[in-house]
């Protein structure tokens, strides 16, 4: 499947996206400084916003969660399960893959206006994924989330996108999660709020290399924990990973 080649301009701001493609279970991640536009291009895909000069988008059936959630429901968890998703939180496979691994159970009788914030993004991503779909607009899953229910979070998106053989497109700015995520990325660049690009989709390795040469940041992988760590800017693997591979594949070492 594929999307077109767009532009949008709102206020001083103007984005244009190159045109691309995607495939049934798959990721795409899309990456790039805040204010470049990853939301703008949520919306365009969703159908939610237009491009310029009038331009059609393909119909896509679409279920979005945005990124700013606002408790408006006046019941519980329960209710609001039931009132809209009712069909796929009643499923076992649904419950196994998604409901139980974010614990919902543990706030689902709570009045949905009381919830905290890292409650209200769970319930938010199962109300995402319980619509029947063909593709998943995702902003910011891991916003208001502590690291341990980041990484559940991960698990169960890219779980249920691989069994129901559907396709996501993510924005993440959490950097570790999002490379869990991503079978490919979106690299946004340019002058945030001002003019900005969106490449087509390119591989994981390409694209992280591309979006971290822009933030000219280089990533290490510790001997003991294997966990990726930023280099100091200038240090000395810094300068290592920056001058000893001609291709600027400064992820090398992540």
């Amino acid at each position: 499947m594929e999307y077109p080649a767009m532009k949008k301009t709102q206020g001083d701001f103007h984005l244009t996206v190159e045109g691309g493609d995607f495939t049934d279970s798959e990721i795409l991640v899309m990456m790039g400084e805040n204010g470049t536009g990853k939301t703008t291009f949520c919306k365009l895909l969703a159908g939610a916003i237009a491009p310029d000069n009038g331009q059609q988008i393909p119909k896509l059936n679409i279920s979005m969660k945005p990124q700013k959630i606002a408790p408006k429901f006046p019941g519980t968890v329960r209710q609001l399960f039931f009132k809209k998703i009712r069909a796929a939180f009643l499923h076992p496979q649904f419950q196994t893959d998604v409901v139980k691994p974010l614990k919902i159970d543990n706030i689902i009788d709570q009045e949905v206006q009381t919830l905290s914030g890292g409650e209200l993004q769970r319930v938010a991503i199962v109300l995402a994924l319980g619509v029947p779909a063909d593709i998943y607009l995702i902003d910011e899953p891991s916003a208001y989330l502590d690291s341990e229910q980041r990484i559940v979070c991960s698990k169960v998106i890219r779980r249920f996108i691989l069994h129901a053989k559907k396709t996501a497109f993510i924005v993440e700015h959490d950097f570790i999660m999002a490379t869990y995520l991503a079978d490919r990325v979106i690299v946004f660049d340019g002058q945030p709020s001002k003019d900005s690009y969106a490449r087509s989709p390119e591989s994981l390795l390409t694209g992280c290399n591309k979006f971290l040469k822009n933030l000219n940041v280089t990533f290490r992988r510790d001997p003991n924990s294997f966990r990726p760590r930023v280099n100091k800017l200038d240090s000395q693997m810094d300068k290592e990973q920056k001058s000893s591979d001609s291709s600027g594949d400064i992820w090398r070492g992540f």
